[in-house]
């Protein structure tokens, strides 16, 4: 079903309930997964199967299962990666120790982590080596989060999830700088940093903001959608911070309900008998083939009225590493 045309309609059926559907845009996978992907592909289309890849290179279970199929095999550390076999890492970047120990053992490895992050990455080490220490801002236990604080060495970085963080650390004496995770609520860091700044004017920040574009652009479509619908819902997994973020967003934005699923099979049709307009959106990690199955199932069970809402036409694209662009 084409999902490309203003106020498409599956035609009328007697015996099925009204339901208009708007599609946000943009929604779904950004350059960030779309690069970590095909590096996947690329490199088993290069050096055959099965390759390796150090924990999931994206958090969506779908995508995850595709790229195992086609002989990837997953891992939760470099000891489970054999001698002769590629490994791969994951876009949600790494610490330093990771690489530095594949290449103690000899492996081969391909850095799939999302230019963005390694951004961040490289803004970490510079406040490093200008001896700032650095308040990161993010979600305890997040890979990325985990990757980033490995940039530099232990004690040279404290984590803040909170205004409450914000207000109550006391850091080391000396110059401060901040860093925030890629993924995070653009509202809620905006108040952490707020706190920040007011506690330590000097305080160091990025050249340019560290939330992505796509995380901020997902954002804005959902507080958009979310305040003209009677529900929302976001296509995504539980342990993609993305799309638990678009949740939230739509919540705040008034949204009677917002609901994260990760199929139409999540979905609690007789929930939604009485619900006249659906928004739906993907989180950055959420294929597009799975907004589609959600859209099939809709024009199954309602007379449905499908239209995308004006947005954002995202041209970002990042290369892929040296060695596979010619495979």
């Amino acid at each position: 079903m084409s999902v490309n045309t203003a106020g498409q309609t599956n035609g009328d059926t007697p015996d099925r309930p009204a339901m208009k559907l708007t599609l946000a845009k943009p929604r779904g996978f950004c350059a960030g997964v779309d690069r970590a992907v095909l590096i996947v592909e690329r490199a088993l289309e290069k050096f055959g199967a099965p390759v390796y890849v150090r924990h999931e290179i994206v958090h969506n279970r779908r995508v995850v299962d595709r790229l195992r199929q086609l002989g990837a095999i997953f891992v939760d550390e470099l000891d489970d990666v054999p001698a002769d076999r590629p490994v791969i890492f994951s876009a949600h970047g790494v610490p330093k120790a990771v690489p530095q120990a594949a290449d103690a053992r000899g492996l081969n490895w391909l850095d799939a982590t999302c230019p963005l992050v390694s951004k961040v990455h490289i803004e970490t080490e510079r406040h490093f080596d200008n001896q700032r220490h650095i308040l990161l801002i993010g979600h305890a236990g997040h890979p990325e989060v985990i990757g980033t604080m490995g940039q530099v060495p232990d004690g040279a970085m404290t984590l803040i999830e909170s205004v409450s963080d914000a207000r109550n650390l006391t850091p080391p004496e000396g110059a401060l700088a901040y860093a925030t995770q890629t993924t995070l609520s653009v509202s809620d860091t905006a108040e952490i940093v707020a706190a920040l700044k007011a506690r330590f004017p000097d305080i160091a920040e990025p050249h340019k903001d560290d939330i992505c574009y796509a995380t901020t652009n997902r954002q804005e479509a959902a507080q958009k959608l979310a305040a003209e619908t009677d529900c929302l819902l976001v296509i995504g997994a539980p342990n993609s911070s993305n799309s638990q973020r678009l949740v939230e967003v739509a919540r705040r934005a008034g949204c009677p309900r917002a609901e994260l699923i990760g199929s139409a099979d999540d979905i609690d049709w007789a929930d939604l008998s009485a619900v006249a307009h659906i928004g739906l959106t993907a989180g950055a990690s959420a294929p597009e083939e799975i907004t589609l199955e959600v859209i099939d199932a809709f024009a199954a069970r309602f007379n449905l009225t499908i239209e995308e809402m004006d947005g954002l036409d995202e041209r970002v694209n990042f290369k892929l590493p040296r060695e596979l662009r010619s495979a």
